[in-house]
């Protein structure tokens, strides 16, 4: 598996205010919302996409009287827009949130980089990602993982994965199977953890052409002792 980088270069500061991910009609307010700050990230991007692979990366900043890790899970901010500039060459993406008055979004050339220091876990599924399986397989490979400390996470997965398989759709339920390193926010919802209090987010991807249903993972997390950086 890979792992890479992440961006740290010029950024484009956002107008309009990163949103979650929306399930509602296309005519609904989270909709058009959402609609809207994808076309402008996709705007101020366009003249620094590159050709090869390449690391995304979104900062939100939320309002000071939000609760910084509560809900607002950041693979909701970061999917939508990593599904709209998606060519093929993404292989990084990353998100952070914090309390500030803007947020921004960046490109950059991907940089592999060794594997966390601080340790990962492995999980390895085989079966289907369109129920419990998968999750299931993932939650079996923590079993005896400590939780983390209360407060602030950062996160990494790193995916690898075959050549038909859209790795974008693999970051919630990963995420959701998670409940052992970050806490349940109610114990008898399995699928439901403390995710708000990621921070920090970073997904990896790797093709294995020998792969077909099988997904393997990294998972490396940590507890933040310092607030994300603010863009500079």
């Amino acid at each position: 598996m890979r792992w890479y980088a992440r961006p740290e270069g010029d950024f484009a500061r956002l107008n309009l205010a990163p949103q979650l991910d929306s399930w509602d009609w296309g005519d609904n307010r989270g909709q058009v919302q959402l609609g809207k700050f994808l076309d402008e990230a996709d705007t101020l991007l366009a003249a620094s996409r590159i050709d090869g692979p390449w690391a995304l990366r979104l900062d939100v900043g939320l309002a000071p009287h939000l609760d910084l890790l509560g809900k607002r899970d950041l693979d909701n901010y970061a999917k939508p827009l990593a599904s709209r500039l998606s060519d093929g060459g993404l292989v990084s993406v990353w998100c952070t949130k914090r309390s500030s008055g803007h947020s921004a979004v960046r490109i950059e050339a991907a940089r592999e980089v060794p594997a966390p220091s601080t340790g990962v876990l492995h999980a390895t599924t085989t079966k289907s990602w369109d129920g419990p399986a998968a999750k299931e397989q993932i939650r079996s490979a923590l079993v005896d993982i400590p939780e983390l400390p209360d407060g602030p996470v950062r996160l990494e997965l790193a995916f690898t994965v075959g050549p038909s398989r859209n790795w974008l759709n693999l970051w919630k339920p990963t995420i959701d199977a998670l409940g052992a390193l970050l806490g349940h926010e109610q114990p008898f919802r399995p699928w439901n953890p403390r995710d708000g209090r990621i921070t920090e987010l970073g997904m990896h991807l790797d093709i294995d052409p020998s792969l077909r249903y099988g997904v393997l993972i990294g998972i490396a997390a940590r507890p933040v002792v310092a607030a994300p950086a603010e863009a500079r």
